[in-house]
C-alpha cells in the first residue's frame, strides 16, 4: 500500500547514513549526536512520541470514563485497537527510524563540510553582492534594522526563529502520530527527508556560511538576544572544529546555502495547508513560515539566495513526497486527496 514511500524513506536514509559513515571514515572522524531540544536526537524523537502516546489517551480516557475507573481500561483498549493498530505503529517506527538517521546523517555531513569543500572559496562575496543588487545598493539587514527597529522586534523575532528547534521534532511527532489518513503521516516523514537530504547537497553545492558570519559587523547594533547568542554559539563551535579538533560532540553547525529554516518551515506550513481542515492552523504556520524569511535576513543567518533555494527544496520535497504516499493533487495543485489509506480510513470517492 505504502510501498513507495517505504522505498523512498529508507533510500534517503540509507544514502545519507552510507555518506556520513564513508565521509567520517574518510577523514578519520567519528560520528556524533549532537545534543539539540530535549537531548540528543535518539532520546527527543521516542521521548516526543510517547509524550504524544500519553496525550492522545490520557484526556480521552479522563474525559470518556468520567472518572469512573471501571469505564478507563474500555476506552483505552478501544482507541488503541481503532487508532494504534498495525499500519499506524508500522508508520510510527518507520518514520522515526529513518528521520533519526538521515537528520544526524545530516548534521555530522554539514560538520565536515569545511574539510572537505576546504576554506578558499568565497561564495559569500557573491551572494553579498547579489543581496545589494535586490536591496538596489543596500544591505538588507540595514534596511530590516532601520524599518524595524533593534530592539523589541529583535527579540520577537528571535523566539520566532529559536521556535523551529522544537518545531521539527514535534511536527514529526504530531503527524506520524495524528494524521488523520496514515498516507499524511507517510508524506511528511517522506518530505521531511527528503528535505534535509537536499539541504545537505546545497551546503556542498555552494559552501556559504552566511552574512552574519562573513559580515558580522553589519549587526553589531541589534539586542543582545537568544538568537544572537546562539550564533555565538555556533561561530565559536566552527573555531573549535576547524583550528582545535574540537572536543566530544562538538560539531560545526555553520552553512548557509540554502536556508532549511525556510524549507522546514514552507514544508511545515504546506503539510497543515493540504492536510488540516482548521483554517486558523493554516495561517499559524504561514505566518511562521513568513516571518522566519525576514529573521533569517534580520540576523544575517542567511542570503536572499539562501531562502529562496531554501523555497525550491520544501517544494520539491513536498511534491515527491506527496507522489510517493499516493496523494493525487487535483489541477493547479491547490488541494489534494490521498489514492491510499489504511483498512480503518477510507478513500473520498469525490
Amino acid at each position: 500500500m505504502h510501498r513507495r514511500a517505504y522505498v523512498l524513506l529508507i533510500g534517503v536514509a540509507t544514502l545519507m547514513g552510507a555518506l556520513a559513515l564513508i565521509t567520517s571514515a574518510a577523514l578519520d572522524k567519528r560520528l556524533v549526536d549532537p545534543e539539540g531540544f530535549l537531548g540528543p536526537s535518539w532520546a527527543r524523537l521516542p521521548l516526543l512520541v510517547s509524550g504524544a502516546l500519553l496525550l492522545d489517551m490520557l484526556p480521552r480516557m479522563l474525559w470518556g470514563s468520567r472518572l469512573h475507573p471501571g469505564r478507563m481500561w474500555p476506552i483505552v483498549r478501544d482507541r488503541w485497537v481503532s487508532h494504534w493498530n498495525r499500519d499506524r505503529l508500522t508508520l510510527v517506527v518507520l518514520g522515526l527510524v529513518c528521520f533519526y538517521i538521515t537528520y544526524v546523517s545530516y548534521r555530522n555531513l554539514k560538520s565536515f563540510l569545511p574539510e572537505v569543500m576546504g576554506l578558499d572559496a568565497d561564495y559569500d562575496r557573491a551572494l553579498h553582492l547579489l543581496d545589494q543588487k535586490i536591496f538596489f545598493g543596500h544591505e538588507p539587514a540595514i534596511v530590516l534594522h532601520d524599518l524595524l527597529g533593534s530592539g523589541v522586534v529583535a527579540h520577537f523575532l528571535s523566539y520566532i526563529y529559536l521556535w523551529f528547534l522544537p518545531l521539527v521534532p514535534l511536527g514529526l511527532a504530531a503527524w506520524l502520530v495524528w494524521s488523520r489518513n496514515i498516507s499524511f503521516g507517510y508524506w511528511f516523514a517522506t518530505s521531511q527527508c527528503l528535505a534535509w537530504a537536499l539541504g545537505t547537497a546545497s551546503y556542498y553545492m555552494l559552501p556559504t556560511t552566511g552574512p552574519g558570519f562573513e559580515y558580522a559587523w553589519l549587526y553589531e547594533n541589534l539586542d543582545n538576544t537568544p538568537t544572537t547568542q546562539l550564533m555565538d554559539s555556533l561561530y565559536n563551535g566552527r573555531e573549535a572544529v576547524l583550528w582545535w579538533q574540537g572536543s566530544g560532540d562538538t560539531v560545526n553547525s555553520v552553512a548557509g546555502f540554502a536556508s532549511l529554516h525556510c524549507a522546514i518551515t514552507l514544508l511545515v506550513a504546506l503539510m497543515a495547508q493540504y492536510t488540516i481542515k482548521t483554517r486558523w492552523v493554516h495561517w499559524v504556520f504561514w505566518a511562521n513560515f513568513g516571518i522566519t524569511i525576514v529573521a533569517t535576513l534580520y540576523f544575517g543567518w542567511h542570503y536572499v539566495a539562501d531562502d529562496i533555494a531554501g523555497i525550491i527544496i520544501a517544494l520539491i520535497a513536498f511534491y515527491l513526497g506527496g507522489l510517493a504516499s499516493g496523494q493525487k493533487f487535483d489541477r493547479h495543485g491547490l488541494s489534494s486527496h490521498p489514492t491510499t489509506t489504511s483498512s480503518i480510513v477510507p478513500v473520498d470517492d469525490d
